[in-house]
């Protein structure tokens, strides 16, 4: 019997011993496989939530950066907007100055038409010239402010299309890891063909944040220059104002100095024309008295030239130089003389009034001339100033 009990065993009974090792492995099997479901549960919820955390950490770091280009970008549209009011008055101002710089050439060509003898360089002139050249050099400088206003205007735009790329960069990237966030494994939804994507190229943290720094970085060197250039464009636009009405001034002055000049001259003139034409008259009428008295002598010269032919028929015997021959004799030679004298007077007369005639002219040209200039200062030049538009 002893003998049989291994071999029925080797054919038909099971090894109790290798099951029950078996099911102790089995069950240690479990075990292991239980406590391997926990910890890998520890480690994924760990993990997920690490997911989380990250996720919301990143989600506020762009925000962050979010709300830096935000600012910077509202920041620099207000900077473009003052930019662009300096250059509307900018081109306000160099529209204002092409009226006042035609009015100023065209005074400068009416005061070309006075007469030459006052066709010299005075006062207004120099002024007028000034006038034009400040206004010449105020277009010069206000057209290179407006491109300089146009370039950093140009510079802003791009400053400012960076940053609203950036935005939306920014807030694509945000709206995507904030959906992370909120997205379990019920709500997966990937579009179809999503695998396909091909991956982008991994950005590193500090290459992620060294994009957004130079875009604000870059806006705001753009932000100071346009506030340095606005404070520039102000003083400009001051600075040439009050040097434009300085001169606008400067010019009136020697005008109303020169009209006035003219006035007191012309006056004089007309004084000096009243006395010479006066004196004309006189003369007329001082020679008109030489030729009565001429008139009368040469009568009184026929009477006692008559009484000594008369006297010379006397009879031989007679004819004697008695006192009444001599007196006679001496009234004609002092009519004679006393005419010769008034001829000579009469010449004399007329040679003075031919120089006061001359005079007249001379003087009437004078009041003509000083007429014209104070109608081309005070009338013509006057009227075109009086409009003199300069707006800033």
């Amino acid at each position: 019997m002893s003998a049989l009990k291994p071999s029925l065993q080797q054919v038909g009974e099971p090894d109790l011993g290798h099951i029950q090792a078996m099911l102790n492995h089995y069950e240690l099997f479990r075990g292991e496989c239980k406590r391997l479901i926990v910890e890998t549960d520890q480690v994924c919820e760990r993990m997920h939530d690490d997911n989380v955390k990250h996720l919301e950490q990143r989600v506020r770091e762009i925000q962050f950066l979010r709300k830096e280009l935000e600012l910077k970008l509202e920041e620099l549209v207000v900077e473009i907007d003052a930019l662009l009011n300096k250059k509307s008055r900018v081109m306000k101002a160099l529209d204002a100055c092409k009226e006042p710089l035609r009015v100023t050439s065209l005074c400068l060509e009416e005061r070309r038409k006075r007469g030459p003898s006052v066709r010299l360089h005075d006062d207004v002139n120099a002024e007028l010239r000034k006038e034009k050249l400040v206004l010449e050099e105020v277009t010069v400088l206000l057209e290179n402010v407006e491109k300089q206003i146009t370039e950093q205007i140009r510079l802003n735009r791009s400053a400012k299309y960076h940053l609203e790329k950036d935005l939306t960069e920014k807030s694509t990237a945000e709206n995507i890891d904030a959906s992370c966030v909120l997205m379990n494994v019920h709500s997966i939804n990937l579009p179809d063909g999503s695998s396909a994507v091909p991956p982008s190229l991994p950005v590193a943290q500090t290459q992620w944040e060294n994009i957004s720094n130079l875009n604000l970085d870059k806006a705001e060197q753009q932000r100071r220059s346009s506030e340095s250039l606005r404070v520039l464009v102000e003083t400009v636009l001051q600075q040439t104002t009050a040097d434009i009405q300085k001169q606008v001034q400067a010019t009136t002055t020697a005008f109303q100095l020169n009209i006035q000049q003219v006035k007191s001259h012309k006056l004089q003139i007309e004084e000096k024309l009243l006395k010479v034409v006066a004196e004309i008259n006189s003369q007329q009428k001082i020679r008109e008295d030489l030729q009565v008295s001429i008139t009368k002598k040469q009568e009184l010269l026929s009477l006692a030239q008559a009484r000594l032919a008369l006297r010379r028929q006397r009879p031989s015997k007679e004819q004697c130089h008695d006192p009444a021959q001599v007196q006679i004799f001496a009234h004609v030679q002092q009519l004679t003389v006393s005419i010769n004298k008034l001829h000579e007077d009469v010449a004399q007369s007329e040679h003075e009034q031919r120089a006061l005639v001359r005079c007249q002219v001379s003087l009437q040209e004078a009041v003509n001339t000083k007429a014209n200039c104070l109608y081309i200062d005070e009338v013509v030049c006057k009227q075109l100033r009086e409009p003199f538009p300069y707006i800033v």
